[in-house]
């Protein structure tokens, strides 16, 4: 029944969304046109209606996304979206069509993974999308992270993982969930909190931490993840080279799996599996 709610507020978003847009963007949906077809203003509004509608799936409120915030999600979005029918192979440009599919047959564990630690299915659905494309990789990278969730050895060790674990999806789905509870926990003040949790699984708890107490005041706190982006200069090269990229690249893939067949892709979104 949750997940039927769940899919009932999308929906439900989805036509408000349109239906209060824009006129532009609004009239471009009624035209039928998918999101490569609109104007770069109706792109625009259409990334800015849907992140908003994610990020209130997500966590029941609005989030208060800056413009610039936006432009950063549409470059991910723009970047997946030239990703699609290119029968690309490789991690960096896999093709989406593959990553859809692959997406719909791990839908149903990631959700129930998700749930049952109270964790948005969303997140559980999109957070393996952008660390692996449903890959359960089974060589580790130069950091030495491995699996369809990335962990690395030490991180999963924290979460009751063995060595063997680090592949199994159902284990590491499950210790992937409660990483994200116990981020949404530290940050259970900050109105972007599931936002930070995804940062934080990609960055580490404690350096997002610092990342706020540093640049997060009274008057950049309403989107702290904005916040930390847009002065992104005064952190450190990892942040800079990877993490700056890492929630944006979030909300552009649930932008594109809970809207499939607004980018020519012939499915439902992915939360309906």
């Amino acid at each position: 029944m949750k997940l039927q709610r769940l899919m009932l507020l999308l929906l439900s978003l989805a036509f408000c969304l349109t239906m209060n847009s824009p006129r532009s963007y609004a009239q471009a949906v009624q035209a039928g046109k998918t999101y490569q077809q609109m104007t770069p203003d109706e792109q625009s509004e259409f990334v800015n209606s849907h992140a908003r509608s994610i990020g209130l799936a997500m966590s029941g409120k609005y989030y208060d996304f800056t413009p610039a915030y936006i432009e950063n999600i549409q470059k991910q979005v723009d970047r997946y979206a030239k990703r699609i029918g290119t029968n690309g192979r490789g991690f960096g440009d896999r093709d989406l069509r593959e990553v859809i599919e692959r997406g719909k047959s791990q839908a149903p564990m990631l959700i129930a993974a998700f749930k049952a630690r109270n964790v948005s299915p969303l997140i559980g659905l999109y957070l393996p999308w952008i660390e692996s494309a449903y890959v359960n990789i089974q060589t580790p990278n130069a950091m030495g992270s491995i699996g369809m969730f990335q962990f690395l050895p030490q991180t999963g060790e924290r979460y009751g993982l063995a060595a063997a674990d680090l592949v199994n999806v159902d284990k590491s789905a499950d210790a992937a969930a409660r990483y994200i509870s116990d981020s949404l926990e530290k940050f259970k003040d900050d109105p972007m909190k599931e936002a930070l949790a995804l940062l934080a699984y990609n960055r580490g708890g404690k350096q997002t931490a610092s990342d706020l107490k540093a640049l997060v005041n009274d008057t950049n706190k309403q989107c702290s993840i904005c916040a930390l982006t847009a002065d992104s200069n005064k952190l450190d090269a990892s942040f800079q080279n990877e993490s700056v990229y890492y929630v944006p690249s979030f909300f552009a893939a649930a932008i594109i799996g809970e809207n499939p067949q607004a980018f020519g892709l012939q499915s439902r979104p992915l939360s309906s599996y």
